[in-house]
């Protein structure tokens, strides 16, 4: 048994059931008998629940550059509209999702997929929760990477620096680059996602047992976490699955189905495993119209840990965050634009707005539940949708030109 499951919950008379956890292997097929009523949910074996820590004390201990939005007002997808804190409409439309799907005579099969993916996804965000407002690195790279490999050394010192900003490491947990990330950011830093493989897939020493660790049985459960409760992504160089995770958080940004957030593609100082990939970019992609000229800006490729890691905080300078009320883009921003910057932004990026032009205002009446966040200026802009490579120019701009003599805001 994996040491990240969950042990058999007991009856009243000693007996034991197989658990239904997120960590857990699949059950066995029961024989044909009457359905028990739901088992309590189990404890995680070995591991402690994730300590609930105070969310207000957890706060003051880091640098503002690693304070995120509060989890229960940050919209996922990017694009949600702002709803009320209270979710039990969402229940009730889940409930009735079931129901339907007892009705349709729903396949057992089916049926096994969907119970295994909300279980994992509500142990992870239990898991996740405590920790969301802090700021996260996904580290993304091969599995057989060893450490005497310069790209080892590379997800070592980038793990370092960016836990002494104050920032935590998320990878797969397993070996090569994912064991390297969290060596450098050391297990308190740390977050695992670790998958059921039936090779090379054990998690590393250095997030082994850890209550920030979690098992997850399907790959795109895991890849959500992934790019869901990360502030950055950096890929190192790796196999199919590195390709997928890089091409992956690219067509989310390019979509608009991810909040907008830095993508490094990081090789060592001697690599062009990147550079490469970005040639074919050009060539077969760019040249053939298949992508726009602003989509290279989704992206940045370096061969240094000191430009990754200037790219990640940089971008986070001056912008802080982003969401949808109702038709109108928000850019929370650290500190305000000046008048001639907010001219040169209504110039330069004209193109990107459906209708009306830039306004700097304070929060909006919606965004009157995040008061951490209240005092910083705003951006609004009723946004196309559509050009997410030239919202990044935006945001670069935001983050080279904005007026810099105002200290900057802190979000706690």
């Amino acid at each position: 048994m994996n040491r990240s499951e969950p042990p058999p919950p007991s009856d009243q008379d000693g007996s034991t059931k197989k658990p239904l956890e997120a960590t857990s292997e699949p059950a066995a097929e029961p024989p044909a008998e009457p359905t028990p009523p739901p088992a309590r949910e189990p404890r995680p074996r070995g591991r402690r629940r994730p300590r609930k820590n105070n969310p207000g004390e957890e706060i003051q201990r880091l640098p503002s550059e690693a304070i995120g939005e509060d989890e229960l007002h940050r919209p996922q997808p990017a694009d949600e509209p702002i709803s009320r804190v209270n979710s039990q409409d969402l229940f009730q439309v889940m409930r009735h999702t079931i129901e339907r799907l007892e009705r349709d005579e729903t396949a057992r099969g089916d049926i096994k997929i969907l119970s295994r993916t909300l279980r994992e996804l509500r142990y992870a965000f239990q898991v996740f929760r405590p920790y969301r407002r802090r700021r996260k690195v996904t580290i993304f790279g091969s599995a057989r990477t060893a450490p005497d490999q310069p790209d080892y050394q590379s997800a070592v010192d980038l793990g370092r620096r960016m836990a002494a900003h104050g920032w935590m490491v998320i990878t797969g947990a397993g070996g090569g680059i994912m064991e390297a990330g969290h060596k450098g950011a050391g297990r308190d830093a740390s977050m695992g996602l670790n998958i059921m493989l039936p090779f090379e897939q054990g998690a590393n020493e250095y997030i082994d047992n850890d209550p920030k660790l979690v098992t997850m049985k399907y790959f795109f459960t895991r890849k959500l976490m992934f790019v869901k409760e990360c502030s950055g992504v950096v890929c190192l160089p790796g196999g199919f699955g590195t390709l997928d995770e890089a091409c992956e958080t690219l067509t989310l940004l390019q979509t608009g189905k991810q909040t907008m957030i830095p993508l490094v593609l990081l090789d060592h100082p001697e690599g062009s495993y990147w550079k490469d990939l970005g040639v074919f970019f050009q060539k077969q992609l760019l040249q053939n119209g298949m992508i726009s000229p602003e989509d290279i800006s989704l992206y940045k490729i370096t061969n240094s840990v000191d430009e990754a890691v200037d790219e990640l905080l940089t971008f986070y300078k001056v912008y802080h965050s982003m969401r949808y009320v109702r038709d109108q883009l928000v850019l929370r921003l650290r500190a305000p634009l000046s008048d001639e910057v907010l001219e040169r932004i209504r110039t330069d990026f004209a193109d990107i707005v459906k209708k009306g032009t830039y306004e700097q205002r304070g929060p909006l009446p919606e965004e009157s539940g995040e008061k951490e966040l209240a005092a910083y200026p705003r951006l609004v802009f009723n946004f196309n949708r559509r050009s997410l490579g030239r919202l990044r120019m935006l945001i670069n701009q935001i983050n080279g030109h904005a007026e810099t003599q105002t200290s900057l805001m802190s979000s706690r």
